[in-house]
């Protein structure tokens, strides 16, 4: 008797989670101790829609800066320069040095484990060090973001879009906690 050969079967594409016909994408960030200041790298690129080219702009890797006391994104005239930003305007905007004038420019970001954000009105600005991207509130607030410091490392998470709401006083904590 011969067998039949099996038909071979199109492995199954992983589904990725949705929220309203949006996926839902994270990154974590984990450090080795207590750190004060957020960090991560962000790809930048000139604003486009992802759903609707076939080439897509170059998207430069620049070191940003989590900052939940800024309302709004800012970039340095570095990623202006390399990524050759076209301002589409310019607004006064408040900062710990007084009030100024600044150029505003749409651009990409795609974050850690390419979480993106397409379309964000940004302002250049002096950011400091070697920083070139201040990640504001009008990011943050597009998703969840949490920062824990636990066993005395720091770990913060991202995710798109917001799928809950994080309550630690609801949080069911267990007996024991270990020390």
């Amino acid at each position: 008797m011969v067998k039949k050969q099996k038909r071979w079967k199109k492995p199954k594409r992983r589904k990725i989670p949705k929220l309203g016909g949006f996926p839902i994408s994270s990154f974590t960030s984990a450090y080795n101790g207590i750190i004060n200041v957020l960090i991560s790298e962000v790809k930048v690129s000139p604003a486009f829609d992802p759903t609707k080219v076939t080439i897509r702009p170059p998207e430069l890797l620049f070191k940003a800066i989590w900052d939940t006391g800024a309302s709004s994104s800012v970039i340095t005239k570095k990623v202006v320069d390399e990524c050759v930003l076209k301002p589409i305007s310019r607004t006064k905007v408040n900062t710990a040095s007084g009030e100024t004038t600044s150029s505003v420019y749409l651009v990409n970001f795609i974050l850690r484990n390419n979480v993106g954000v397409s379309g964000r009105r940004v302002t250049e600005g002096i950011i400091g060090g070697d920083i070139d991207v201040l990640i504001g509130m009008d990011i943050i607030n597009l998703g969840d973001f949490a920062v824990t410091n636990f066993e005395g490392k720091t770990t913060f998470s991202f995710r798109l879009p917001s799928t809950q709401q994080i309550d630690f006083v609801k949080y069911k904590y267990p007996r024991k906690i270990n020390k």
